[in-house]
């Protein structure tokens, strides 16, 4: 029974994680260290190419089931899939329709989730403040690219798909801001809506290439230097916040493929601009309401993790 409650857990948060990944400018690695299986997932990642090879290549599944973290690994897959498979429209649907309140609560979360990675580091020092900057110099230019536009063949699926997951499991990098960037959000969105099994194996390659490569990577630069790691992925998360400013002025735009207008280029602007350039109105109230929410789930889950680990400790001890 706790198993499942357990894995029933990780599912949903794998559900998080895939809503987080549709929308350009939340990063699904983000709500994984929110949620607290950031590291867990790195590790199971990281051991799959050397357990396929010592281990299921020669028949000790169990034992490759193992290595991996199976179960957990499965889990939040599933969440995340059946999450994009549908959420998709819905999240584009309340981009649309409330784009203020929706941008402000994920303002919200990765505020907080700063706040969250920052008291993750073990020996504060005031030359942490260096890869802070860097990591938020990075993402706040990454974010001020415009949107390109390619012809999606089979190779630009697959190779966006390898760049995209780097991104989608660093915090504060938007796997989906680095496919509009690309120019391949659209089709990808696109393939998914309309369940296009030869486009989506394609990309799912192209991630799981990505994957297995960048995470023993990132996980070596963890062990080696844990801190300015942690920091450099801090900055990553605070140069983010300017995709997600819930005022945005759009600087150029084009028509896509079903006749849509979609931002090219835009740049974060002040509620009373905002206004002024769109004859929208700003919500200010809503927005504020909407980034105190994303604020609270966030420290709300920490301090129910925090509660949880202190019960298991006390009864490890009795």
């Amino acid at each position: 029974m706790n198993g499942l409650l357990q894995y029933t857990g990780v599912f949903l948060r794998g559900m998080a994680m895939g809503a987080a990944d549709v929308v350009p400018g939340v990063s699904g690695g983000t709500v994984a260290f929110i949620t607290g299986i950031y590291f867990r997932l790195l590790g199971a990642i990281a051991a799959v190419p050397s357990a396929l090879l010592s281990d299921l290549l020669r028949g000790r599944v169990r034992r490759f089931w193992n290595r991996v973290d199976g179960s957990f690994l499965v889990s939040l897959l599933a969440g995340i899939l059946v999450s994009i498979g549908t959420l998709a429209n819905m999240i584009t649907w309340g981009l649309d329709t409330y784009p203020v309140a929706l941008w402000s609560f994920f303002f919200g979360l990765i505020l907080a989730s700063v706040w969250h990675l920052l008291g993750q580091v073990k020996a504060p020092s005031r030359w942490l403040v260096v890869p802070v900057v860097a990591g938020a110099a990075f993402a706040w230019w990454v974010t001020t690219l415009a949107a390109g536009q390619v012809d999606p063949g089979a190779l630009a699926f697959f190779l966006s798909g390898a760049v995209a997951i780097c991104a989608m499991i660093l915090p504060g990098l938007s796997g989906s801001f680095i496919l509009l960037v690309l120019g391949m959000y659209a089709p990808v969105l696109s393939a998914v809506k309309e369940l296009d099994l030869a486009i989506i194996s394609l990309f799912m390659a192209g991630c799981v290439l990505g994957l297995l490569s960048f995470a023993r990577l990132l996980g070596f630069a963890l062990r080696k230097a844990h801190d300015g790691v942690l920091a450099l992925l801090t900055g990553f998360m605070i140069g983010a916040l300017n995709r997600v400013w819930p005022w945005q002025e759009v600087l150029s735009s084009r028509t896509d493929s079903i006749g849509d207008r979609v931002p090219l280029e835009q740049v974060s602007v002040s509620p009373m601009r905002y206004t002024e350039v769109t004859g929208e109105p700003a919500q200010v109230p809503v927005a504020v309401v909407a980034l105190l929410v994303g604020l609270a789930i966030v420290l709300l889950g920490e301090w129910l993790a925090g509660r949880s680990s202190r019960a298991e400790l006390a009864a490890g001890k009795m």
